[in-house]
């Protein structure tokens, strides 16, 4: 409400009752927040009634300083204008906007302006201001979803499910993306205010903010801080001391409030799923249809030769290359956005990877997409934007070479169906899994497969002289899935299907990796000889202790075995790799009695520590979108070994519907522990007074 003197004395913005129209509300109650596309209503109350031969002009501003100004027309006119219809009713006028579809979304500032019958300004009214957003429930918005169960997941929901581990052990952490949190709109469209483009020129920027193509590219460059003014600083080793470690944050709302009380001075210190989640808020606040995908062995091929080249010395250590930083992932975040491709030939429409994460450059600017998840699988490789690096992330092979004392290099394993397993997301049905691999390729070996390579211009088949054919050995590696605090067994098998006794050196090594396969350090090593009777296998036991990993395990607590077998005459040497991650244990999180809005609610967090040793300096940080914003609680003294420690929390929710408690728990030995506890928040319940019987 606005309150004016002159003949219109009152404005009211209908904030409530367009919002609710609009699915802003979880947004703001009280500010008007409207999507393009879709009509909404002001009224104007009058002093008096109004003069027969006045009449009423508006007019739209955009920008800081003006840049962009539209008039507002009186009737229907072509597609790509504002225009208006009123309604006079004595001392009130109803005024309903319609926006284009594909109006520039922002903050406008609404001038109504009186004019007089020869052409004069009687009075102005220009405190007016609303934002505009994205609409995908539009059929004409090119970010039209047309299935109200993926509106509600891919726009609406604030809690996530982010996918990690290794391919053959997927596990996940919830993360609270917090879109519809105090400010974050605002946040993400002082994101856009600070990229390059914008600081360039603000008005060429403006009118680009029409298209989710441009839109969502700003985004992926600006999430992080790489030669910007951008979110989030990378960081893929210790020490994090002077900032946060990526594993501690648990959502995107205190990563951007950061930011943004810090002047645009970006946040310490993010990994591939912290810079997808702080997109996915971002994009889904702003309208368009986001999901966060995880790839499974993800390929970083620098030079685009499709195969990732690792160069490893008699020892299985790996040999640093100058300027050549080929890598494997074991897994790699990024999002999906829904959107028409207008700018691309026919069938590059719906999902678009769109990858936050600093790699390679693109055009000069570290960012990422969007790129047509079908480009991908069709092997359409001259597609914008970046469809020759997405395709590798899926599809590279994997090579190992043996570099002898000579400098000659020998291959010893290819791996051409290992990249880009189990593509994983969110359900929109609930907290599990969605496989959305064959979104990204054919079925493995498929003819269809081939033709994707030959047309992506990658050989199909191996020159036979390039590896030797496989011998009457074979070499695998074994494992359970271990506890981390716990020593474990890994076995190497060697069986030889060939008719005599074979002898072999086989060596293993047992080294801490991260997620993204630096390595850091050797954990044990033994190479010993063995022998092999004709038609049998030989079993190989190398038990780990928890103090030989402890002094060297990446936060991931990751172990790499590689085992190498040589057996001149018999075979060329075969090698196997196995990825192993240590468990951590759960937080228990319990929420007790029904939980009303604005009523106080009490959480319990209890851990028991596994380790053989004390942890000290432990915290448990807690939040929750529409419950608490985050929080701290610090455990006094030492957690002994075996011990359990308890803590309760107590807090009002602040908006209803099914909520997310998210808590995470570290300390100098153990780290990222993470616990999470579904809250329905009820309506408050206010008797009606039905009068006296």
């Amino acid at each position: 409400m606005a309150n004016h003197t002159g003949l219109i004395n009152e404005v009211d913005l209908r904030s409530h009752e367009n919002n609710l129209a609009h699915r802003t509300r979880e947004i703001d109650r009280e500010r008007l927040i409207v999507r393009r596309g879709q009509p909404f209503s002001i009224t104007l109350q009058c002093s008096d009634s109004l003069p027969l031969k006045h009449h009423l002009e508006l007019v739209l501003h955009l920008g800081e300083r003006d840049e962009v100004v539209l008039k507002v027309q009186k009737e229907r006119g072509a597609g790509d204008k504002w225009w208006l219809n009123q309604q006079v009713a004595q001392d009130e006028i109803l005024l309903t906007l319609h926006s284009p579809a594909d109006a520039i979304i922002g903050q406008y500032h609404l001038a109504v302006l009186m004019m007089s019958p020869d052409g004069h300004i009687v009075e102005r009214i220009d405190k007016i201001s609303f934002h505009l957003l994205f609409n995908p429930w539009c059929k004409d918005d090119v970010v039209y979803l047309p299935d109200e169960r993926l509106l509600q997941e891919y726009v609406m929901n604030e809690d996530g499910v982010i996918y990690m581990g290794t391919w053959d052990n997927i596990n996940n952490i919830h993360w609270n993306y917090g879109q519809f949190e105090d400010y974050v709109m605002d946040i993400c469209f002082e994101v856009l205010d600070n990229s390059k483009y914008a600081l360039k020129n603000s008005e060429i920027d403006l009118e680009q903010r029409s298209d989710p193509v441009y839109v969502s590219r700003m985004i992926t460059a600006m999430v992080n801080s790489n030669g910007d003014r951008g979110v989030l600083n990378g960081r893929w080793e210790e020490p994090y001391s002077d900032g946060v470690a990526p594993y501690r944050w648990t959502g995107s709302v205190p990563i951007l409030q950061q930011w943004s009380r810090a002047g645009a001075k970006a946040v310490k210190y993010g990994q591939c799923w912290v810079f997808a989640g702080v997109a996915c808020t971002v994009l889904r606040c702003l309208g368009i249809p986001t999901r966060l995908i995880t790839n499974f062995s993800s390929a970083h091929d620098v030079d685009g030769n499709l195969s990732v080249d690792f160069l490893l010395n008699e020892r299985l250590e790996s040999l640093d290359r100058r300027g050549k930083k080929d890598s494997s992932w074991n897994f790699h975040c990024w999002v999906e956005s829904w959107m028409k491709r207008d700018d691309l030939s026919k069938g590059n429409d719906g999902w678009q990877v769109l990858d936050p994460t600093p790699q390679e450059l693109s055009d000069g600017e570290f960012c990422c997409g969007p790129c047509p998840v079908t480009a991908i699988k069709e092997g359409n490789l001259g597609v914008k934007y970046d469809a020759p690096f997405v395709f590798a992330e899926v599809n590279a092979d994997i090579i190992y070479w043996m570099v002898q004392p000579d400098g000659q290099r020998k291959k010893i394993r290819v791996d051409q169906g290992s990249v880009g397993r189990n593509i994983s997301t969110k359900s929109v049905y609930g907290d599990y899994r969605d496989d959305v691999t064959l979104h990204y390729k054919y079925p493995e070996g498929s003819k269809k497969e081939r033709e994707v390579f030959e047309k992506a211009g990658r050989r199909v088949t191996e020159p036979s002289n390039e590896i030797a054919e496989p011998g009457h050995l074979q070499l695998s590696i074994k494992h359970a899935k271990p506890l981390f605090g716990t020593d474990f067994d890994v076995i190497v098998e060697v069986k030889n299907e060939g008719g005599r006794d074979a002898h072999a050196q086989l060596t293993v090594l047992a080294m801490a990796v991260t997620y993204n396969s630096l390595h850091r350090g050797e954990c044990q090593r033994q190479t010993i000889s063995v022998t092999v009777p004709a038609y049998k296998a030989h079993r190989e036991v190398l038990r780990l202790h928890y103090d030989d990993y402890v002094r060297c395990v990446s936060e991931q607590n990751l172990i790499r075995v590689k085992a190498l077998l040589e057996a001149p005459g018999e075979n060329e040497p075969i090698m196997s790799v196995a990825n192993i991650p240590l468990r951590v244990p759960e937080l228990l999180v319990q929420v007790s009695g029904k939980a009303v809005v604005r009523g106080p609610v009490t959480a319990y967090i209890s851990f028991t520590n596994p380790l053989p040793v004390p942890l000290k300096a432990g915290v448990f940080t807690v939040e929750g979108a529409g419950l608490l914003p985050v929080t701290d609680i610090r455990v006094n003294g030492d957690i002994s070994p075996g011990q359990r420690v308890s803590v309760k929390l107590s807090f009002s929710p602040v908006r209803t519907g099914v909520r997310k408690l998210l808590v995470d728990f570290d300390s100098d030995r153990l780290k990222d522990v993470k616990g999470v506890a579904t809250v329905v928040v009820h309506k408050k319940y206010s008797p009606v007074f039905t009068g006296f019987h």
